[in-house]
């Protein structure tokens, strides 16, 4: 039977890619906030910085998710 320490490495291992898009998107997200952001408060993602960060996220995870090769067998 696999540890914690062993199946946080494996998944890590499987599914680096996505966490890596869903960081630079967290990234990107919250940098458009500071740098285009939305003063008025009349933009519901550009608004506030949680806002911004968490689109960036979910959109950087869709994203690299395309690029996941998905292995399947027929049994």
């Amino acid at each position: 039977m696999m540890d914690r320490k062993d199946l946080l490495k494996r998944y890590i291992q499987e599914y680096w890619l996505i966490l890596a898009g869903v960081l630079i998107g967290a990234v990107a997200g919250y940098l458009y906030y500071f740098f285009v952001g939305c003063a008025g408060g009349t933009c519901a993602i550009t608004s506030k910085p949680i806002n911004s960060t968490l689109y960036g996220t979910l959109m950087g995870g869709l994203f690299a998710s395309l690029f996941k090769n998905n292995k399947r067998t027929n049994s």
